[in-house]
């Protein structure tokens, strides 16, 4: 038994040797066939490079596609964003984080009576009080009246009674003067702000109508300030033309009621809209009757809608840009397909020595990628110079998407790729002997 156990002992050791050398040995030519593909693929990118120094002004022409294309895509996402910004901003400047709620209906009588159950003043005030998310809030009482500009002519303006923190809510203008305050609606002061095309029709002016009294149904009132919407909402909003701001005491002292129109509240954070929304709706309703039906508008809907909008119309406009880039792909396969032809005798002498098609393959198609990407990378740094400059040398933060550099870059190696591969090919295929034999 221990003769035997002696020989093979010897004979697991020898295979475990042989295993660790076969290893080794395996481990030793993957490193070397990897620094041959290493060397190789280096050796190819400095055969390109000095194709490029021998020919720079067909490099530089052969690249233009690119440049340009790579330039307009981000200079067109850039304009798509700052169009996208501006339209939201407009928008977001009607009210910011605005929320306005008003009566739509609903009958609060016994059967075969209806009576309206509109808004009152109390509303607002337990809105305020049990909901934190409100900054601001006003009243809108609605009136109209038939006011006299003078020589016989006689027009209807709206009046509004407010409070002062309206201006606030509605993000007014004021342009001359001032807007009442919150001694104003406490005193019951007869005072008034006016729209500028009210100033201008009865007083000739904003600053002219300034301390300016007109009658609004037979009480002096005296005009303190003009205004303007920061948008432009084309009658859209409840601000006419012919526009009168009054606080609301004097205009509940005209109606002889604490129901109004509407109520406007400004959310502190415009992520909190949603549940303000919804809480500013709850309470409310439970101070009414069930069958009352209140609607609470906010601009997150419509400024929502309108970003995917402009994201829509900014990627119609990438894909148009793209064609650019296609274009000057089109352009690099021209140039390539010509550069084969002018290397014929070039390539069959690398074949002779040796090289196989697909080394000569990967050369061709290396160049095309290099001219394609160098020309993605200055197009890129062109087309980041107009919105870094202004951002540098002006107040305007014009946005820069580090998307459609990235897009343009990767743009431009598949660019390479896809245009590179025909004329590489072709340039695998030729034959060495009859390459060597072209004159």
């Amino acid at each position: 038994m221990t003769p035997t156990a002696t020989t093979n002992q010897p004979s697991s050791v020898t295979r475990a040797a042989i295993s660790s050398r076969a290893r080794s040995r395996a481990a030793f030519q993957h490193t070397l066939d990897s620094a041959k593909r290493t060397i190789l693929l280096r050796e190819i990118a400095l055969l390109a490079i000095d194709s490029f120094r021998l020919n720079k002004v067909r490099f530089a022409l052969t690249a233009l596609g690119m440049v340009i294309g790579s330039a307009s895509l981000i200079l067109v996402a850039t304009i798509g964003l700052t169009g996208r910004n501006y339209a939201l901003k407009m928008l977001e400047n009607i009210g910011p984080n605005m929320v306005e709620v008003e009566y739509s209906g609903g009958s609060s009588g016994s059967v075969g009576e209806y009576r309206n159950d509109l808004l009152t003043i109390d509303d607002e005030r337990a809105v305020d009080t049990q909901v934190p998310a409100v900054a601001a809030s006003s009243p809108m009482l609605e009136m109209h009246d038939r006011i006299s500009f003078g020589g016989g002519v006689a027009k209807d303006v709206l009046v509004l009674g407010v409070s002062p923190e309206y201006r606030t809510v509605r993000h007014l203008i004021v342009t001359t003067g001032r807007f009442f305050d919150d001694t104003d609606e406490i005193t019951h002061a007869k005072a008034a702000v006016v729209t500028i095309p009210f100033a201008t029709q009865m007083f000739g002016g904003p600053e002219a109508a300034i301390n300016q009294t007109f009658l609004l149904r037979g009480m002096p009132i005296t005009i303190v300030g003009t205004f303007k919407e920061s948008v432009d909402t084309f009658g859209m909003s409840e601000v006419a033309d012919t526009t009168i701001l009054i606080p609301y005491s004097v205009a509940r002292y005209f109606s002889g009621t604490d129901k109004v129109k509407q109520l406007f509240f400004s959310i502190r954070d415009k992520n909190d809209i949603p549940f303000a929304t919804k809480e500013i709706k709850r309470i409310i309703q439970s101070r009414h009757q069930p069958n009352s039906v209140y609607t609470a508008n906010t601009l997150v809907a419509i400024v929502r809608v309108a970003g995917q909008i402009a994201d829509g119309l900014t990627v119609m406009l990438l894909l148009l840009a793209t064609v650019t880039l296609a274009v000057g792909g089109v352009g690099i396969m021209n140039i390539m397909l010509a550069n084969v032809r002018s290397r014929i005798r070039e390539i069959g002498i690398r074949k002779a020595l040796g090289a196989t098609a697909k080394e000569i393959k990967l050369q061709f198609l290396l160049e095309a990628i290099f001219i394609s990407l160098a020309g993605g990378i200055v197009g890129a740094l062109l087309g980041m110079a107009p919105p870094l400059a202004a951002r540098f040398f002006t107040a305007y933060k014009v946005p820069i998407s580090p998307w459609s550099v990235v897009i343009a870059l990767t743009t431009s190696v598949l660019v390479g790729v896809i245009f590179g591969t025909l004329p590489a090919t072709r340039a695998a295929q030729l034959d060495p002997v009859e390459s060597l034999k072209y004159e």
